[in-house]
């Protein structure tokens, strides 16, 4: 084989030129791609915590801390599911005690964060009635009594009433299917002026 002329050496050179080029440019893009694939495994990561903190979120949310005071078994700071009603507060702190009145306060409240809850004390009846509200017709030493609704021996304690007036008062009350005024009692015999004014005074329609 003859030796090569000067033309070809030069085709050969560039030609060699070139495929090292090539060689550099592919190991090139052969190195990048690595760190490609980490980055793309790394942003799959993150979405995924992101999708847990969304759960979080449709669950509920945050807890809220609210104080419960008053009559209650344990008063004190409780934190409760958000969305939590002002019924789950009291029964987290024991319920409500014999003292307390829920009656008073929504138990159906939805609960906000800080919130304070106080359950009031019960009130107490009226000094001199005796279990609570009085039967009808009852009536204290000087309160008032019910004309529609007293008795012969309530009456008998009027200043200036005996037995029998007393009895004609209850009669006169039955026969004309009640009294809807004191002032109707003065058609009955026996009663006069004075007598009048003490009804007035201790008798209500």
């Amino acid at each position: 084989m003859g030796s090569l002329t000067r033309s070809q050496l030069v085709v050969y050179g560039a030609v060699g030129v070139a495929l090292l080029l090539l060689g550099a440019r592919w190991i090139r893009s052969t190195d990048s791609a690595g760190p490609s694939g980490e980055g793309v495994s790394y942003a799959s990561g993150s979405s995924d915590s992101g999708s847990g903190s969304l759960s979080v979120d449709q669950n509920g949310g945050e807890d809220v801390v609210i104080d419960v005071a008053g009559e209650v078994a344990r008063p004190g700071v409780y934190r409760l599911p958000a969305g939590s009603r002002v019924d789950d507060a009291v029964q987290r702190a024991g319920g409500a005690t014999g003292a307390g009145d829920v009656e008073q306060i929504n138990l159906a409240a939805r609960l906000a964060d800080g919130q304070q809850i106080v359950i009031p004390v019960r009130a107490k009846s009226p000094a001199g009635v005796a279990g609570g509200a009085a039967a009808p017709g009852s009536a204290t030493a000087d309160g008032p009594i019910s004309l529609g609704t007293a008795t012969v021996e309530e009456l008998d304690t009027i200043e200036g009433i005996g037995p029998v007036t007393a009895q004609n008062i209850v009669d006169y009350r039955d026969q004309h299917g009640g009294v809807s005024s004191v002032d109707q009692l003065d058609e009955i015999d026996g009663i006069g002026p004075a007598t009048m004014d003490a009804l007035r005074a201790r008798l209500q329609p």
